[in-house]
């Protein structure tokens, strides 16, 4: 949810006006993650800040800026502040550390006091920024304020600086001297949580520290005038230790890196990531261990490319993200269909082992649910293994049966998803075969499933998911039909499948041409307080789908129901003025639909029916409900079909109840906590 990003330029010279700018840059890539406040820390110089007062250190003292609400306020203040100060922002710095944040509240109302970064105090000694939550922060807050510290902030994030200072104090006043890394792994062995967190600090001046665990970061490596070299790197032996020029930076996103490097490595666990005098060193943390590893690792390329971030000619990314998906889908399915065989080599070497299993269990939050949910029929029909769904954090709350004998399919866009990591950690504390489905290579659900597929989306800026989405059940279909591929009783129907899979991209172009059509319709909804979907079968999951949309984006109140449900409780809301979405497009539910179609005439519904083109007149033989045409697919497929006009229908009203559509309302993107 929060956003981490760090700026580090060693031997060649920015202006602080660049500085700013890159740090700003940043935080704009991570805005769609969900944000309420935000915040940037640079160096001052040591003459224009604090003279009234003696510092504890000798170099220039940090300047903290914090703002709530959107990036743009922060940039203003900042740009005032900087004139208050004097500071001067053509001055260039041969070596410069920046850190910056982008908060999504959990303790503490958004305000300037409780954004990031968060200071150990007077002349900021410590500077943290951090993503996640530290769940013993009361108890390490109680034993810093005995010890003298007074906290300003609401935030469980207050206590990582300040126990830092107290680390660096109390090894200050014993013989010797203290490293950065030395402080940073004692703090670490105090703090309890999920955490990404970088460390600044005027007492090692340039340096910056970053360490995990659980929460996505990463570094990037642009070294200049000349091309990256990929070995591996450790201490201050290879890849960095030189004084050639360079830029490094740690983001929580490859979004934000990408415009500057492709050159990259994801921090692992509890590894410590310690840039110094221009080179990096990776470190192994162990609570059992006074000493930690030194670690070797390799950089990877970046497969983005810097127009994927873009909005290009579309005025939101949701509404390019949603005309995108014929290119993602035939991305996702590139290399894996040849010759009418299902290709999917993360999964090939524990395909025996899915094939025995007494039970597939889907488990995934929000839209990762429906789309698991949407692939489970043609799972169960495919594979004759049994199929059950579960809601990660229900899962837990439960403490659901879990088995050896069972493959755990964990699904999640961002592969960080907080419930369905810690339903991940349950399943494998219980000897499932774990595997993942993600959209984000490196992720954390990428690296501790056995096994698993990426879906190939390309980056999804929009907080509401749409070509993820679509993504995510053809590559589940795709597993569907690799794991039945050794039966010979469902030839025939894997071969339609797998023909109808070659064609979706164009079928999916053609249902895009609704776009109008799903305008107006918005239009004759926008004054409308609540809004139902019915579907069942393969489509029970796209009125979900559907309805959730309307809610995330629209704010308004929609409800996804199974049709068969209706006339148990239901059908009492049924009147002339509640709108009503019913999908009954031509599957083996298409007659059990035509009855809920004239059930709910019969109670006056005001009806707008979704079927296959070609049957308005089988689904409304007397025309008077509002029909949306879409074309036929194979069964398994047309929830794909389906769900784009409830994508469109979402975004133009929206749009029209001028909504912020890309970042709604108290959502994030990436949902890091429970």
């Amino acid at each position: 949810m929060c956003g981490i990003f760090a700026y580090l330029n060693y031997n060649v010279g920015r202006e602080r006006r660049y500085i700013l700018e890159v740090l700003l840059n940043g935080l704009r890539r991570l805005e769609y993650r969900g944000y309420d406040s935000s915040g940037i820390a640079i160096d001052s110089d040591t003459s224009s800040v604090m003279q009234s007062k003696s510092k504890p250190y000798d170099t220039a003292p940090p300047v903290v800026f914090r703002q709530e609400g959107k990036i743009e306020s922060l940039v203003s203040s900042v740009y005032t502040e900087v004139d208050q100060l004097n500071l001067d922002l053509e001055k260039p710095f041969l070596v410069h550390a920046g850190i910056a944040h982008t908060r999504w509240a959990t303790h503490g109302v958004p305000a300037p006091r409780n954004s990031h970064p968060q200071s150990s105090g007077e002349f900021d000694e410590f500077l943290v920024v951090h993503n996640g939550i530290i769940t013993n922060y009361e108890v390490l807050k109680q034993t810093l304020v005995r010890h003298g510290f007074t906290f300003e902030s609401d935030t469980d994030t207050e206590v990582i600086p300040k126990l830092a200072k107290f680390v660096f104090d109390k090894a200050r006043d014993g013989e010797g001297g203290v490293t950065f890394s030395q402080v940073v792994m004692e703090v670490m062995r105090q703090l309890e949580g999920a955490y990404a967190l970088i460390f600044k600090s005027p007492h090692y001046p340039n340096e910056l520290i970053a360490c995990k665990r659980g929460s996505t970061l990463l570094l990037g490596v642009n070294e200049l005038g000349g091309e990256t070299s990929r070995h591996l790197f450790h201490d201050v032996k290879a890849l960095t230790a030189n004084d050639k020029p360079k830029e490094l930076f740690f983001s929580s996103d490859l979004c934000a890196i990408v415009e500057h490097t492709k050159n990259y490595a994801a921090i692992e666990d509890d590894e410590i990531v310690h840039i110094k005098d221009g080179s990096v060193s990776i470190l192994k943390f162990n609570y059992e261990k006074e000493k930690p590893a030194s670690v070797q690792r390799a950089l990877s390329v970046l497969e983005m490319e810097v127009e994927q971030i873009k909005k290009g000619d579309f005025d939101h990314f949701m509404k390019k993200e949603i005309h995108e998906q014929p290119d993602s889908l035939t991305t996702s399915m590139r290399g894996r269909l040849k010759d009418g065989v299902v290709g999917l080599g993360g999964l090939k070497d524990h395909m025996r082992t899915i094939r025995r299993s007494r039970r597939i269990i889907f488990i995934g939050c929000g839209t990762s649910y429906h789309a698991a949910l949407a692939a489970r029929p043609i799972m169960e029909e495919l594979t004759d293994i049994p199929v059950t769904m579960e809601i990660a954090s229900d899962m837990l709350d439960r403490k659901a049966l879990i088995f050896k004998e069972d493959t755990a399919v964990f699904v999640s866009q961002s592969g960080e998803t907080a419930d369905t990591l810690l339903a991940l950690e349950y399943a494998l504390q219980h000897g499932a075969l774990c595997v993942g489905v993600t959209n984000t290579v490196g992720s954390t659900l990428a690296r501790k499933t056995h096994c698993g597929v990426h879906i190939n989306a390309g980056c999804e800026i929009g907080v509401a998911s749409t070509k993820a989405y679509t993504c995510q059940i053809v590559v589940m279909v795709m597993m569907a039909l690799a794991i039945g591929s050794d039966k010979m009783s469902t030839l025939a129907q894997r071969e339609a499948i797998i023909a109808g899979l070659t064609k979706l991209p164009e079928k999916v172009h053609d249902v895009l041409k609704l776009d109008g059509e799903m305008k107006a319709l918005a239009q004759s909804l926008i004054e409308e307080q609540s809004l139902l979907m019915f579907g069942r079968g393969n489509n029970y999951a796209t009125a979900l789908e559907g309805a959730l949309k309307v809610k995330e984006v629209a704010l308004m109140h929609s409800e996804g129901m199974l049709a068969g449900e209706m006339k148990h409780g239901p059908l009492a809301l049924v009147d002339e003025y509640l709108p009503i979405i019913v999908i009954a497009t031509h599957d083996d539910s298409f007659s059990k639909q035509q009855s809920v179609i004239q059930q709910l005439h019969a109670r006056k519904g005001r009806l707008i029916v979704m079927c296959s083109e070609g049957d308005a007149s089988l689904v409304c033989p007397d025309g008077r409900s509002r029909v949306i045409e879409v074309p036929r697919v194979v069964d398994c497929l047309q929830p794909i079909i389906n769900i784009i006009p409830m994508q469109l229908l979402a975004y133009h009203l929206t749009v029209l109840r001028g909504y912020n559509v890309d970042q709604p309302r108290n959502l994030a993107k990436s949902v890091t906590t429970q």
